[in-house]
């Protein structure tokens, strides 16, 4: 299987034509805006970007332990990069509170965002943390299925669509995550309508966000192309009425262990396996960086985490 990205994205605009309420108005920042000013303003500049309610609140949370090491009326325009240096070895030896080094660098990742914000917003002259460089940190792999277990589950749920007690579920499933790489709350939402089939030679669907803060996620991904006649045959099976799967997240998770047995890869298959092999897969297929980034929904910070493991993952045999 080698997926073919669609170059359709949905750009972060209203719906319609519908204007989207203003709750607050915009804080104009300058060279002389405190920290708590900026950290004020950036806090409200990630929920206009979508980020997930985690990362913002992630953010925050670093954001304020370096407001008070560097004290809130402190223009952000005076943060140098030694005070920063400064604060990331305060919080690794001097600070009294345990620091991981998956916090240690999370937090800084959170400064290095924070400030390049302040620097492309005019805040200040130059970036501060761009010089401020990781430590190495070994961060274990996700588990993905190589090439030969990937035929393996898909010729076992290929054998279940004309089984003596047929059923399409597993395969349509299977082959989804495999192709699109979206993740089970993706998943889980599509609707009836999203999927065009228009075109059985090219089907598509569509992942869409009830979130208007989650619209620059959604995204046209392409199926492969026996998914039509795997998907009528599951519609008549099924007989779902509004979303493609009417059924609950634990029992999808199920199906997918089930099918994992009879394939010989008992504890082996998950939606979040199978969304990693997915990448790697494209990533391996020559899917430029900037095309799976979007393919799978995340942001660009969160890409710099996943999109190194997915080239890690790539550079070993499949």
């Amino acid at each position: 299987m080698n997926p073919v990205q669609l170059t359709l994205f949905r750009t972060n605009k209203p719906r319609n034509g519908e204007l989207l309420p203003i709750a607050y108005a915009p804080q104009l920042l300058d060279i002389t805006s405190s920290i708590t000013a900026a950290i004020t303003a950036f806090h409200q500049h990630m929920r206009e970007q979508g980020f997930s309610e985690n990362t913002i609140k992630a953010f925050g949370g670093d954001l304020n332990i370096f407001r008070k090491y560097i004290g809130s009326n402190k223009a952000a325009a005076d943060v140098t990069s030694q005070d920063i240096q400064n604060f990331m070895h305060y919080l690794r030896y001097q600070r009294g509170v345990p620091c991981s080094m998956k916090s240690y660098q999370r937090r800084l990742t959170s400064i290095k965002v924070f400030f390049n914000y302040l620097f492309e917003q005019g805040v200040t002259e130059q970036d501060p943390a761009a010089s401020v460089a990781h430590q190495p940190v070994i961060v274990p792999l996700p588990e993905i299925l190589n090439t030969s277990q990937v035929q393996r589950l898909l010729q076992t749920t290929r054998e279940l669509l004309t089984a003596p007690k047929a059923d399409a579920r597993p395969h349509l499933l299977v082959s989804l995550l495999l192709t699109t790489g979206i993740k089970k709350s993706e998943a889980m939402a599509i609707r009836l309508s999203d999927m065009d089939l228009t075109y059985p030679d090219q089907p598509f669907v569509m992942i869409r966000y009830d979130d208007p803060r989650r619209w620059h996620k959604e995204r046209k991904l392409r199926l492969p192309p026996d998914f039509p006649a795997t998907f009528q045959q599951y519609v008549d099976q099924y007989q779902p009425l509004e979303r493609v799967f009417e059924c609950t997240a634990r029992n999808l998770e199920y199906v997918l262990a089930d099918v994992a047995r009879l394939a010989g890869l008992d504890g082996k298959v998950s939606f979040e396996v199978l969304r990693w092999t997915s990448a790697v897969r494209d990533a391996t297929s020559g899917m430029r960086d900037e095309t799976l980034r979007q393919k799978l929904g995340l942001s660009t910070i969160t890409w710099q985490d996943a999109g190194d493991k997915i080239k890690r993952l790539a550079a070993r045999p499949l």
